[in-house]
């Protein structure tokens, strides 16, 4: 009786110091994302956030505003815009609470499969490398992807073990939810197809009549909000474009990268990402091995491998492998590094016969992997300048100089004014609170390599011109344009003649190339050099 009484107790503290570590570690990410929340929008951000704006305006997406984002997203945002308000630090507020509750679905997923101490582990691993600056995570639509995915996938798993139908019903609505914040949720949708089977087909004998009714029914829930969002785009007036932007323009996009480049772009992005937290990344590679030799793992191999393959198809559409994609590849990386923590667990206890003794070398394992991914990048995750923050995280681009030429144009300009953009810095016409004169709000598809390049561009010219917006904005940063050797360059003619003939310039701002940026307001000087410079010019009549 004393033998199990101190069992008990032993389990109890286990569980206590688990706990601890565990609030601990998830709250100093959280201190972290708060010292953040002045950082300025990147593109994407800024892309969301002015088609959130318009929503909350009563402007349907795709109306004045092109891009082939599936409109979830911009949906999500005008919620998030209308809770936490419209500045970047409510945005990524709002972050906070969805990378928060990722986490606790995350621990409470890996706790189902290995247990307490993997969950743990699994949380902590996702919550450092989710905020590391080698992800440029921020606010971006990936975050509104994992969220429903990991909520579908639990629910999914509920409803293999009650078999109530409305478990079924709620995790395929949110797992087409996740799409419908981005194409590359897909990966989750066939990764809850491929469970729905295995479950079904690891049970003898097998009933087809209850798998094929399963299939059946997550399929129909899954493409759901697909359905009624094609259905209220309707009623507004703009499926046309939804769907020319999200499935044809996008087939485009995704065919410009060859397969020839494939491996060397993935390589580039996992020797970037993984920096993330190199002991976490390398972990979960051990964690993946150890199904060969590890039962406990073993017993999940399978779901857990179709899980990694799943989010692999997520971050490989058109072979891009941009950083902030592998945000949908960390629940399943977390979760592999979790199980190297249960293999190395069972390994010491091969030695050491104590359960709480190797619960507690398991804790101290955990917290020491997850310090080395802290310690790494202790000096961003210190950095208390906003604007080397964005250096640090974005390079180059102009993000911290638009919010400065937002505020500016928006301090010169009343409701009714509209901004023309050369550029692709959506960001500039949220911070300014102002309509874009043109539905072009991104430059690059005009520089693509597609057959609807010229066109694009002579629409952008004619809407401009038609709009005689109050102020256009040149973006002379190579990263806003990204122009290819064979783009189409009548914009720029265009723009060379046009600008000078009808506006102003009122001023202008500048990166030196030591990484200074000046501002030049009220000002017609010129700058120092003719790249990494915004100008600012305003209607002459």
């Amino acid at each position: 009786m004393g033998i199990h009484k101190t069992s008990n107790s032993q389990r109890t503290l286990v569980n206590a110091c688990l706990t601890v570590i565990f609030v601990i570690l998830i709250s100093v990410t959280i201190i972290i994302r708060i010292w953040m929340l002045e950082m300025p929008l990147e593109r994407d951000e800024g892309e969301y956030a002015y088609m959130g704006q318009l929503m909350l305006e009563g402007v349907p997406p795709y109306s004045l505003a092109y891009n082939m984002k599936m409109p979830g997203v911009y949906a999500a945002y005008a919620v998030v815009l209308a809770i936490f308000g419209q500045t970047q630090s409510g945005i990524h507020l709002s972050i906070i609470f969805i990378n928060t509750a990722t986490i606790i679905l995350l621990f409470f997923l890996t706790k189902k499969l290995f247990g307490p101490i993997a969950g743990a582990a699994a949380g902590v691993f996702f919550a450092i490398t989710s905020v590391s600056r080698y992800l440029n995570a921020t606010a971006n639509a990936e975050n509104f992807v994992v969220l429903p995915a990991l909520a579908g996938i639990l629910l999914l798993m509920k409803f293999e073990e009650t078999k109530k139908i409305l478990y079924l019903i709620i995790g395929g609505v949110l797992l087409g939810i996740g799409f419908m914040m981005k194409q590359h949720g897909a990966g989750f949708i066939l990764f809850g197809l491929f469970y729905l089977i295995y479950k079904h087909l690891s049970r003898k004998p097998v009933i087809w009549k209850e798998l094929i009714q399963a299939i059946s029914i997550y399929s129909f829930f899954t493409v759901l909000p697909f359905l009624i969002t094609c259905l209220i785009l309707w009623c507004c007036g703009v499926f046309g474009k939804f769907w020319f932007w999200t499935f044809e323009y996008a087939r485009h996009y995704v065919s410009m990268v060859s397969y020839a480049d494939f491996f060397a772009r993935l390589k580039g992005a996992i020797g970037t990402v993984i920096l993330s937290g190199t002991v976490i990344w390398w972990s979960a590679l051990f964690g993946f091995l150890s199904i060969l030799w590890n039962s406990r793992n073993r017993k999940h191999g399978v779901l857990v491998f179709g899980l990694l393959v799943s989010s692999f198809i997520a971050i490989c559409p058109g072979f891009y492998f941009r950083f902030h994609y592998f945000v949908l590849f960390l629940p399943v990386m977390s979760i592999l590094a979790a199980m190297c923590i249960i293999a190395i667990q069972d390994f010491i206890g091969k030695f050491i016969k104590s359960a709480s003794k190797t619960g507690f070398i398991s804790i101290l394992i955990v917290f020491a992997f997850w310090f080395q991914s802290f310690y790494s990048q202790r000096n961003y995750f210190t950095e208390s300048d906003i604007t080397a923050l964005a250096r640090a995280n974005f390079g180059s681009n102009p993000f911290s100089e638009a919010v400065n030429v937002g505020k500016y144009i928006k301090n010169h300009s009343v409701k009714g004014d509209q901004i023309a953009i050369l550029g692709s810095e959506p960001e500039i016409l949220f911070y300014a609170h102002r309509r874009s004169a043109s539905t072009y709000v991104y430059t690059y598809p005009l520089m693509e390599p597609h057959p609807y390049a010229i066109e694009m561009q002579k629409e952008m010219i004619e809407q401009i011109e038609a709009a005689r917006p109050r102020f256009i904005v040149f973006v002379k940063f190579p990263f806003s344009w990204v122009v290819r050797r064979k783009s189409e360059r009548l914009i720029f003619n265009w723009a060379d003649s046009y600008v000078p003939k009808h506006y102003r310039q009122i001023g202008f701002v500048e990166v030196t190339a030591s990484g200074q940026t000046l501002y030049h307001w009220n000002s017609v000087a010129k700058p120092l050099r003719e790249d990494y410079v915004i100008f600012i010019n305003e209607r002459i009549d």
